[in-house]
């Protein structure tokens, strides 16, 4: 594969990183054999990412995305996170090092990209071995985070309560309900952004302890209906957190958050986000000091298996890409 293949091919996976409500808050530009990864700080939610945290977050597993791709495409990304500090938007740039031969996990972590979900209700009561966990723990660490598997029922009562208060909060709040409806796709609609009414259940998933679920439809009833006699677990509840707590941290952190969730999909495990109660600066500093030691809470997340066959969508490569070496 010539090394301007690989480019596209590397640039058209990383589209399908994870992104809060799927924003997509990215784009990419590609001058010679240099791409440029950058935030779309149009689409960053203005009410409850104010400091861009969220979006950097989602901008940092497509930067994950894209290496993956290129390794499995035969090509040594070479990474340069955060290249100027008079440019916040320009969140990395990558260039094509030596030709690789691809290792059997990077094939596989590629492999994933495509097939990955989100998942947004409970899950089944099959239980993640302990051996998958604790790789899972691994390929977090592996890009700076941790990622923390929360076992103690006071701990997660604590996390079920706070984001049922955060997510009472919000559904009150003009405010956060009017960002939501933004990115909340109605029935039957051909958006290549935000969340598809099928992608989430028609009412709040019946898990024990409860980990209330964001009210895309605000009241009207959207969702797809299912049945969830068989997914009544919360799953298994942790906490990905870093060291330091700022632009650097947020790029990271979604680098493990993706390199994550990759791994986890080739054993059939998806994820369900709760980013209510971290939204609220409180809230995120009573889990930070009550249950993280005082690493700086980013994300909580539950994961599990589930039947859950949705499909995603994303916006199209020549949305998302501007070109300044015709070459491509």
């Amino acid at each position: 594969m010539t090394r301007s293949d690989a480019i596209r091919e590397a640039l058209d996976a990383a589209r399908w990183a994870p992104s809060v409500h799927n924003t997509q808050p990215w784009s990419f530009v590609v001058a010679g054999e240099e791409i440029s990864v950058r935030a779309d700080s149009d689409r960053r939610l203005r009410v409850s990412d104010p400091a861009g945290r969220q979006m950097l977050i989602s901008g940092g597993a497509s930067l994950f995305t894209l290496r993956t791709m290129l390794r499995c495409k035969g090509y040594e990304p070479i990474v340069r996170v955060l290249p100027d500090p008079d440019r916040p938007a320009l969140l990395a740039i990558v260039s094509l090092g030596d030709q690789i031969t691809p290792d059997e996990s990077t094939l596989r972590l590629g492999n994933e990209i495509r097939g990955r979900r989100t998942h947004r209700a409970g899950f089944t009561r099959l239980p993640i071995p302990t051996k998958v966990l604790d790789a899972l723990v691994q390929q977090a660490s592996a890009e700076g985070a941790l990622l923390t598997p929360v076992e103690h029922p006071r701990a997660i009562q604590i996390l079920s309560a706070l984001t049922t208060a955060a997510q009472a909060l919000q559904s009150v709040d003009r405010r956060f309900t009017l960002e939501l409806i933004r990115w909340a796709a109605p029935p039957g609609s051909r958006r290549d952004d935000g969340v598809p009414a099928g992608s989430y259940p028609d009412a709040q998933p019946g898990t024990e302890p409860a980990f209330a679920q964001r009210d895309y439809g605000a009241g009207r009833g959207w969702g797809a209906h299912t049945d969830q006699r068989f997914s009544t677990s919360p799953g298994m509840v942790t906490l990905l957190t870093t060291t330091d707590d700022g632009r650097q941290a947020w790029i990271a952190t979604g680098q493990a958050l993706q390199r994550v969730l990759l791994h986890a999909s080739g054993y059939g495990i998806s994820a369900a986000f709760h980013t209510q109660a971290l939204e609220f600066p409180s809230m995120r500093e009573l889990v930070r000091t009550e249950l993280c030691g005082g690493r700086h809470p980013q994300m909580i997340m539950r994961l599990g298996i589930t039947f859950d066959d949705s499909t995603g969508v994303r916006r199209p490569l020549s949305e998302v890409l501007e070109v300044r070496d015709q070459g491509l």
